[in-house]
Protein backbone atom coordinates (compact mmCIF):
# COMPACT_ATOMS: atom_id res chain seq x y z
CA UNK A 1 0.00 0.00 0.00
CA UNK A 2 1.33 3.50 -0.79
CA UNK A 3 -1.00 5.73 0.52
CA UNK A 4 -1.51 9.37 -0.69
CA UNK A 5 0.39 11.36 1.00
CA UNK A 6 -1.03 14.40 3.74
CA UNK A 7 1.51 18.09 4.42
CA UNK A 8 2.59 19.19 7.87
CA UNK A 9 1.65 22.41 7.43
CA UNK A 10 2.83 23.33 10.56
CA UNK A 11 4.71 22.11 13.89
CA UNK A 12 5.24 23.45 17.28
CA UNK A 13 6.96 22.47 20.63
CA UNK A 14 6.80 23.80 24.08
CA UNK A 15 10.02 23.14 25.78
CA UNK A 16 10.91 20.19 27.60
CA UNK A 17 11.87 20.70 31.66
CA UNK A 18 9.83 20.01 34.57
CA UNK A 19 7.99 23.14 34.72
CA UNK A 20 5.57 21.71 37.34
CA UNK A 21 2.76 23.40 35.51
CA UNK A 22 -0.46 21.47 34.39
CA UNK A 23 0.10 19.51 30.74
CA UNK A 24 -2.66 21.71 29.10
CA UNK A 25 -0.23 24.91 29.53
CA UNK A 26 2.33 22.88 27.49
CA UNK A 27 -0.54 21.54 25.01
CA UNK A 28 -1.77 25.21 24.16
CA UNK A 29 1.43 26.66 23.47
CA UNK A 30 2.55 23.86 21.23
CA UNK A 31 -0.64 24.21 19.31
CA UNK A 32 -0.51 27.63 19.09
CA UNK A 33 2.99 27.58 17.71
CA UNK A 34 2.22 24.86 15.30
CA UNK A 35 -0.99 26.96 13.77
CA UNK A 36 1.33 30.13 14.00
CA UNK A 37 3.62 27.89 11.92
CA UNK A 38 1.11 26.94 9.37
CA UNK A 39 -0.70 30.71 9.14
CA UNK A 40 -3.57 28.54 9.92
CA UNK A 41 -6.52 30.10 12.27
CA UNK A 42 -7.59 27.47 15.20
CA UNK A 43 -11.42 28.33 13.73
CA UNK A 44 -10.58 26.75 10.62
CA UNK A 45 -9.32 23.05 12.75
CA UNK A 46 -12.06 20.47 11.65
CA UNK A 47 -10.19 17.97 13.76
CA UNK A 48 -8.49 17.57 17.03
CA UNK A 49 -5.92 14.32 18.01
CA UNK A 50 -5.02 14.33 21.47
CA UNK A 51 -2.03 12.04 22.89
CA UNK A 52 -4.11 10.85 26.41
CA UNK A 53 -1.54 11.16 29.82
CA UNK A 54 -2.59 8.83 32.27
CA UNK A 55 -0.70 11.48 35.01
CA UNK A 56 -3.38 14.04 35.06
CA UNK A 57 -6.47 12.32 36.06
CA UNK A 58 -10.27 13.03 33.86
CA UNK A 59 -8.51 16.06 31.86
CA UNK A 60 -5.66 13.86 30.76
CA UNK A 61 -8.07 10.98 29.62
CA UNK A 62 -10.07 13.34 27.65
CA UNK A 63 -6.36 15.10 26.02
CA UNK A 64 -8.19 16.49 23.02
CA UNK A 65 -11.17 17.75 24.22
CA UNK A 66 -9.20 19.34 27.01
CA UNK A 67 -6.63 20.99 24.44
CA UNK A 68 -10.06 22.21 22.54
CA UNK A 69 -11.49 23.98 25.29
CA UNK A 70 -8.70 25.41 26.09
CA UNK A 71 -7.84 27.17 23.14
CA UNK A 72 -11.75 27.93 22.45
CA UNK A 73 -14.49 25.45 21.63
CA UNK A 74 -14.63 26.07 17.61
CA UNK A 75 -16.92 22.70 16.80
CA UNK A 76 -14.01 20.74 15.63
CA UNK A 77 -14.62 16.86 15.93
CA UNK A 78 -12.08 15.44 18.68
CA UNK A 79 -10.49 12.20 19.27
CA UNK A 80 -8.17 11.10 22.25
CA UNK A 81 -5.84 8.43 22.20
CA UNK A 82 -3.12 6.04 24.38
CA UNK A 83 -0.58 3.66 23.80
CA UNK A 84 2.03 4.55 26.45
CA UNK A 85 5.69 6.15 24.00
CA UNK A 86 3.58 5.53 20.55
CA UNK A 87 0.52 7.55 21.62
CA UNK A 88 1.78 10.58 19.50
CA UNK A 89 2.48 8.49 16.20
CA UNK A 90 -1.49 6.76 16.66
CA UNK A 91 -2.89 9.94 17.36
CA UNK A 92 -1.14 11.55 14.30
CA UNK A 93 -2.74 7.98 12.40
CA UNK A 94 -5.89 8.77 13.34
CA UNK A 95 -6.01 12.67 12.06
CA UNK A 96 -4.23 11.35 8.71
CA UNK A 97 -6.54 8.56 7.89
CA UNK A 98 -9.38 11.03 8.47
CA UNK A 99 -7.71 13.55 6.17
CA UNK A 100 -7.30 10.39 3.83
CA UNK A 101 -10.93 9.54 4.39
CA UNK A 102 -12.07 12.47 2.31
CA UNK A 103 -14.07 13.66 6.57
CA UNK A 104 -11.28 16.96 7.31
CA UNK A 105 -9.15 18.99 5.48
CA UNK A 106 -7.27 20.47 8.20
CA UNK A 107 -5.98 18.56 11.55
CA UNK A 108 -4.60 19.49 14.54
CA UNK A 109 -2.38 16.52 17.00
CA UNK A 110 -1.22 17.20 20.23
CA UNK A 111 0.38 15.78 23.17
CA UNK A 112 1.81 17.06 25.80
CA UNK A 113 2.30 15.66 29.83
CA UNK A 114 3.37 16.56 33.06
CA UNK A 115 5.59 14.15 35.14
CA UNK A 116 6.71 12.90 38.78
CA UNK A 117 10.36 12.92 39.77
CA UNK A 118 12.12 10.06 38.76
CA UNK A 119 11.85 6.86 36.82
CA UNK A 120 8.30 6.39 35.34
CA UNK A 121 6.23 3.62 37.24
CA UNK A 122 2.60 1.73 37.19
CA UNK A 123 -0.17 3.26 38.06
CA UNK A 124 -1.06 2.61 41.95
CA UNK A 125 -3.53 0.11 42.89
CA UNK A 126 -3.59 -3.32 43.10
CA UNK A 127 -4.41 -5.10 39.52
CA UNK A 128 -3.25 -8.31 39.44
CA UNK A 129 -4.33 -9.24 36.67
CA UNK A 130 -2.34 -5.83 34.61
CA UNK A 131 0.76 -7.21 33.31
CA UNK A 132 2.32 -3.85 33.87
CA UNK A 133 1.99 -3.58 37.57
CA UNK A 134 3.26 -7.26 37.44
CA UNK A 135 6.11 -6.98 35.89
CA UNK A 136 6.88 -4.26 38.48
CA UNK A 137 5.58 -5.90 41.97
CA UNK A 138 6.10 -9.94 40.86
CA UNK A 139 9.94 -9.18 39.23
CA UNK A 140 10.89 -5.40 39.82
CA UNK A 141 11.44 -4.88 36.54
CA UNK A 142 11.52 -1.17 36.35
CA UNK A 143 12.01 0.52 32.65
CA UNK A 144 15.88 0.88 33.86
CA UNK A 145 16.36 -3.11 34.98
CA UNK A 146 14.43 -3.61 31.59
CA UNK A 147 16.63 -1.49 29.67
CA UNK A 148 20.11 -2.85 31.48
CA UNK A 149 19.11 -6.60 29.92
CA UNK A 150 19.05 -5.03 26.70
CA UNK A 151 22.25 -3.51 26.81
CA UNK A 152 23.28 -7.00 28.77
CA UNK A 153 22.15 -8.38 25.51
CA UNK A 154 24.17 -6.61 23.14
CA UNK A 155 27.42 -6.86 25.07
CA UNK A 156 26.72 -10.49 24.84
CA UNK A 157 25.97 -10.84 21.12
CA UNK A 158 28.12 -8.44 19.73
CA UNK A 159 30.91 -7.18 21.95
CA UNK A 160 29.44 -3.30 22.62
CA UNK A 161 31.63 -2.02 24.91
CA UNK A 162 30.63 0.72 28.48
CA UNK A 163 32.71 3.17 25.85
CA UNK A 164 30.01 2.29 23.12
CA UNK A 165 26.96 3.22 25.60
CA UNK A 166 28.86 6.79 26.82
CA UNK A 167 29.44 7.61 23.07
CA UNK A 168 25.63 7.57 22.23
CA UNK A 169 25.40 10.18 25.11
CA UNK A 170 27.96 11.56 24.30
CA UNK A 171 26.71 12.40 20.58
CA UNK A 172 23.32 12.84 21.72
CA UNK A 173 24.40 16.18 24.33
CA UNK A 174 26.02 17.30 21.36
CA UNK A 175 23.55 17.31 19.00
CA UNK A 176 20.87 18.72 21.65
CA UNK A 177 23.48 21.85 22.61
CA UNK A 178 21.54 23.81 19.88
CA UNK A 179 18.08 22.67 20.19
CA UNK A 180 16.17 25.62 21.97
CA UNK A 181 13.46 23.08 23.23
CA UNK A 182 16.17 20.73 24.71
CA UNK A 183 15.96 20.53 28.31
CA UNK A 184 19.63 19.09 28.76
CA UNK A 185 21.82 21.91 27.10
CA UNK A 186 25.28 20.60 27.97
CA UNK A 187 28.46 18.82 26.44
CA UNK A 188 29.22 15.40 28.31
CA UNK A 189 32.37 13.49 27.87
CA UNK A 190 32.85 9.73 27.98
CA UNK A 191 34.00 10.15 31.45
CA UNK A 192 31.12 11.97 32.56
CA UNK A 193 29.21 9.13 31.51
CA UNK A 194 31.66 6.45 33.06
CA UNK A 195 31.81 8.28 36.22
CA UNK A 196 27.80 8.69 36.77
CA UNK A 197 26.10 6.89 39.41
CA UNK A 198 25.07 3.24 38.64
CA UNK A 199 21.63 2.62 37.76
CA UNK A 200 21.03 -1.27 36.34
CA UNK A 201 24.27 -2.51 35.72
CA UNK A 202 25.72 -1.83 33.07
CA UNK A 203 23.85 1.63 32.75
CA UNK A 204 24.81 4.57 34.58
CA UNK A 205 22.32 7.50 35.16
CA UNK A 206 23.39 9.34 32.18
CA UNK A 207 22.79 6.15 29.93
CA UNK A 208 19.38 6.79 30.72
CA UNK A 209 16.71 9.65 29.96
CA UNK A 210 15.13 11.34 32.19
CA UNK A 211 11.14 11.70 32.93
CA UNK A 212 9.90 15.57 32.06
CA UNK A 213 7.00 17.94 31.42
CA UNK A 214 6.47 18.79 27.65
CA UNK A 215 4.64 19.58 24.60
CA UNK A 216 4.25 19.30 21.06
CA UNK A 217 2.06 19.86 18.31
CA UNK A 218 1.55 19.29 14.23
CA UNK A 219 -1.09 20.91 12.07
CA UNK A 220 -1.61 18.24 9.34
CA UNK A 221 -3.61 18.79 5.71
CA UNK A 222 -4.44 17.27 2.61
CA UNK A 223 -2.49 17.86 -0.07
CA UNK A 224 -4.93 19.80 -1.95
CA UNK A 225 -5.63 22.10 0.86
CA UNK A 226 -1.66 22.70 1.44
CA UNK A 227 -1.14 23.68 -2.36
CA UNK A 228 -4.11 26.51 -1.97
CA UNK A 229 -3.02 27.72 1.34
CA UNK A 230 1.41 27.57 0.10
CA UNK A 231 0.54 28.13 -3.50
CA UNK A 232 3.69 26.89 -5.27
CA UNK A 233 5.89 25.74 -2.25
CA UNK A 234 6.57 22.36 -1.47
CA UNK A 235 5.27 20.92 2.06
CA UNK A 236 7.05 18.21 4.09
CA UNK A 237 5.14 15.23 3.66
CA UNK A 238 4.10 12.17 5.57
CA UNK A 239 4.72 9.22 3.63
CA UNK A 240 3.87 6.45 5.83
CA UNK A 241 3.19 5.80 9.25
CA UNK A 242 3.91 2.17 10.67
CA UNK A 243 1.41 1.48 14.06
CA UNK A 244 2.05 -2.72 13.70
CA UNK A 245 1.56 -5.36 16.16
CA UNK A 246 4.13 -8.41 16.41
CA UNK A 247 3.91 -11.09 14.52
CA UNK A 248 3.91 -14.71 15.62
CA UNK A 249 6.09 -16.33 17.06
CA UNK A 250 7.60 -13.38 18.83
CA UNK A 251 10.73 -14.64 20.75
CA UNK A 252 12.24 -11.64 21.81
CA UNK A 253 10.75 -10.70 25.29
CA UNK A 254 8.88 -7.32 25.24
CA UNK A 255 7.83 -5.76 28.12
CA UNK A 256 5.21 -5.94 30.34
CA UNK A 257 4.47 -8.99 28.88
CA UNK A 258 7.00 -11.37 30.98
CA UNK A 259 6.72 -14.31 28.20
CA UNK A 260 7.80 -14.76 24.68
CA UNK A 261 6.27 -16.70 22.01
CA UNK A 262 7.81 -20.71 21.65
CA UNK A 263 9.87 -20.93 18.31
CA UNK A 264 10.36 -24.78 18.87
CA UNK A 265 7.72 -25.37 15.92
CA UNK A 266 7.79 -22.69 13.74
CA UNK A 267 10.84 -20.45 13.06
CA UNK A 268 10.99 -16.95 14.09
CA UNK A 269 9.35 -14.34 11.90
CA UNK A 270 10.87 -10.65 11.67
CA UNK A 271 11.29 -9.36 15.35
CA UNK A 272 8.47 -6.72 15.84
CA UNK A 273 11.04 -3.73 16.33
CA UNK A 274 12.29 -4.89 12.70
CA UNK A 275 8.63 -5.30 11.45
CA UNK A 276 7.99 -1.58 12.84
CA UNK A 277 10.43 0.25 10.56
CA UNK A 278 10.08 -2.37 7.51
CA UNK A 279 6.16 -1.71 7.43
CA UNK A 280 6.75 2.15 7.30
CA UNK A 281 9.29 1.48 4.18
CA UNK A 282 6.85 -0.49 2.29
CA UNK A 283 4.11 1.85 2.82
CA UNK A 284 6.04 4.53 1.43
CA UNK A 285 8.04 2.77 -1.36
CA UNK A 286 11.42 3.75 0.52
CA UNK A 287 14.22 2.53 2.01
CA UNK A 288 17.50 2.86 4.37
CA UNK A 289 18.86 3.86 1.99
CA UNK A 290 16.60 6.72 1.35
CA UNK A 291 16.77 8.09 4.39
CA UNK A 292 18.94 11.87 5.38
CA UNK A 293 18.20 11.24 8.99
CA UNK A 294 16.43 8.93 12.18
CA UNK A 295 14.69 10.24 14.85
CA UNK A 296 14.61 7.22 17.48
CA UNK A 297 13.80 6.01 20.75
CA UNK A 298 17.13 6.61 23.03
CA UNK A 299 15.60 5.49 26.63
CA UNK A 300 18.72 4.17 27.31
CA UNK A 301 22.16 4.62 25.28
CA UNK A 302 21.92 0.72 24.54
CA UNK A 303 19.00 1.00 23.06
CA UNK A 304 19.90 3.23 20.09
CA UNK A 305 22.19 0.99 18.92
CA UNK A 306 19.85 -1.40 18.81
CA UNK A 307 17.44 0.69 16.50
CA UNK A 308 20.17 1.36 13.98
CA UNK A 309 19.70 -2.23 13.12
CA UNK A 310 16.03 -2.25 13.81
CA UNK A 311 15.55 0.24 10.89
CA UNK A 312 17.96 -1.30 8.60
CA UNK A 313 20.78 1.64 8.62
CA UNK A 314 23.36 -1.13 9.45
CA UNK A 315 23.39 -5.10 9.90
CA UNK A 316 23.30 -6.89 13.19
CA UNK A 317 25.94 -6.47 15.21
CA UNK A 318 26.92 -3.44 13.15
CA UNK A 319 25.97 -0.37 14.73
CA UNK A 320 29.16 0.11 17.36
CA UNK A 321 30.97 0.70 14.28
CA UNK A 322 28.56 2.84 12.59
CA UNK A 323 28.97 5.01 16.11
CA UNK A 324 32.41 5.06 15.99
CA UNK A 325 32.78 5.81 12.74
CA UNK A 326 31.03 9.02 13.69
CA UNK A 327 28.42 7.74 10.70
CA UNK A 328 25.66 8.98 13.24
CA UNK A 329 26.40 12.42 13.90
CA UNK A 330 25.94 15.56 12.09
CA UNK A 331 27.42 15.62 9.05
CA UNK A 332 28.13 11.53 8.74
CA UNK A 333 26.19 8.88 6.47
CA UNK A 334 22.98 9.27 8.58
CA UNK A 335 22.70 10.93 11.35
CA UNK A 336 20.55 9.87 14.15
CA UNK A 337 18.84 12.26 16.68
CA UNK A 338 20.10 15.84 15.70
CA UNK A 339 17.55 16.58 17.95
CA UNK A 340 19.58 15.55 21.00
CA UNK A 341 16.86 12.47 21.51
CA UNK A 342 15.22 11.58 24.56
CA UNK A 343 18.98 12.01 26.13
CA UNK A 344 18.32 15.88 25.78
CA UNK A 345 14.56 15.80 26.21
CA UNK A 346 13.44 13.23 28.36
CA UNK A 347 10.13 11.39 28.46
CA UNK A 348 7.46 13.35 28.02
CA UNK A 349 4.97 10.55 26.86
CA UNK A 350 1.88 11.51 24.68
CA UNK A 351 4.26 14.19 23.24
CA UNK A 352 7.69 12.69 22.34
CA UNK A 353 6.71 10.78 19.24
CA UNK A 354 4.97 13.96 17.96
CA UNK A 355 8.08 15.97 19.42
CA UNK A 356 10.29 13.42 16.76
CA UNK A 357 7.97 14.57 13.44
CA UNK A 358 8.83 18.09 14.10
CA UNK A 359 12.31 17.46 14.49
CA UNK A 360 12.31 16.00 10.91
CA UNK A 361 9.88 18.36 9.58
CA UNK A 362 12.30 21.24 10.84
CA UNK A 363 15.32 19.27 8.95
CA UNK A 364 13.67 18.53 5.42
CA UNK A 365 12.81 22.39 5.95
CA UNK A 366 16.50 23.55 6.44
CA UNK A 367 15.22 25.11 9.59
CA UNK A 368 17.41 23.04 11.87
CA UNK A 369 19.59 25.79 13.00
CA UNK A 370 22.51 24.53 14.52
CA UNK A 371 21.95 20.94 14.03
CA UNK A 372 21.28 21.42 10.57
CA UNK A 373 21.47 17.61 8.90
CA UNK A 374 22.79 19.07 5.05
CA UNK A 375 20.54 18.34 2.09
CA UNK A 376 17.81 16.30 4.18
CA UNK A 377 15.40 15.51 1.85
CA UNK A 378 13.83 12.19 3.88
CA UNK A 379 13.67 11.14 7.49
CA UNK A 380 12.00 8.50 9.70
CA UNK A 381 11.13 8.25 13.62
CA UNK A 382 10.73 5.13 15.22
CA UNK A 383 9.12 4.60 18.77
CA UNK A 384 7.67 1.91 20.90
CA UNK A 385 4.88 1.91 23.31
CA UNK A 386 5.21 -1.45 25.47
CA UNK A 387 2.92 -4.47 25.33
CA UNK A 388 2.53 -4.21 21.31
CA UNK A 389 2.37 -0.78 20.13
CA UNK A 390 4.86 0.21 17.56
CA UNK A 391 5.27 2.93 15.68
CA UNK A 392 7.08 4.96 12.61
CA UNK A 393 6.69 8.30 10.72
CA UNK A 394 8.37 8.16 7.14
CA UNK A 395 8.50 12.18 5.87
CA UNK A 396 10.07 13.89 2.68
CA UNK A 397 9.95 16.56 1.27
Amino acid sequence: MSPDPVAVLGVGMHPWGKWGRPFREYGVHAAVEALKDAGVAWEDVQFVAGGETVRSGYPGYIAASTFAQALGWNGARVVSSYSACATGATALETARTRILAGLCDVALVVGADTTPKGFLSPVSGERWDDPDWLRFRLFGATNPSYFALYARRRMELYGATLQDFAQVKVKNARHGLNNPNARYRKLVTEEDVLASPMVADPLRLLDICSTSDGGAAIVLTSMDFARRHLGADSPVQIRAISTVTPKFPNTMLELPQISADSAAVLPPAEGFRDFIATAAYEEAGMGPEDMSLAEVYDLSTAFELDWYEHLGLCGKGEAQKLLRDGETTIGGKIPVNPSGGLASFGEAVPAQAIAQVCEITWQLRGRATGRQVENASAGITVNQGLFGHGSSVLLSR
